[in-house]
């Protein structure tokens, strides 16, 4: 199994492996040339946001600076909004619901890295998917852990830090995030 299979299916990986580094160079490159984009040229932001996330919406909408590893482990649905300078650590897999919006400077992490400081020394980690729901709203500074699903249609407060799943149609606030109220 090449390390990037190991990487798809949520193992162990080495991140240093050529293949993964070159698909990361890839990944920068397409961020640098998404980022220089002439924000009022709506053609070539089109161009560069697909070649940076494919299958992106043409209703999704990201605001630059924009920065992730890869791009192509983004799935963004209908009329999503990222604002400006958010980042995505997506080697697990980031899946934004249709209508979900996310505040300026939110964070998503899906690599993990051995907790033993002996493992830490090897260039190795696994990545978990997050995935947040439809209708969702993210404040700003937002930073969402590994493995994290946020339910449809739940608020998580500006400068949360969301460490486990928040369930459907909740608001969430603090580090680490709690449900403070269930919405509807």
């Amino acid at each position: 199994m090449t390390e990037l299979e190991k990487m798809l299916a949520g193992g162990l990986y080495d991140f240093s492996d050529a293949e993964l580094a070159e698909q990361f160079r890839e990944g920068r490159r397409r961020v640098e040339r998404f980022n220089r984009t002439p924000a009022d040229d709506a053609a070539a932001y089109a161009a560069a946001l697909g070649a940076l996330i494919p299958g992106i919406p043409a209703s999704a909408k990201v605001v630059q600076p924009f920065y992730c590893d890869l791009g192509w482990r983004i799935e963004l649905g209908e009329e999503v909004f990222v604002n400006m300078g958010c980042t995505f650590l997506d080697c697990g897999g980031v899946r934004i619901g249709d209508r979900t919006k996310l505040g300026p400077n939110c964070q998503l992490y899906t690599p993990q890295h051995p907790v033993d400081y002996l493992d830490r020394r090897r260039p190795v980690e696994t990545s978990f998917r997050i995935t947040i729901g439809e209708d969702c709203w993210l404040g700003g500074g937002v930073v969402v852990c590994p493995g994290v699903t946020i339910g449809d249609r739940s608020v998580v407060a500006a400068g949360s830090v969301v460490v486990r799943d928040i369930p459907a149609d909740s608001l969430a606030a603090g580090n680490p995030a709690t449900v403070k109220r269930r919405l509807r």
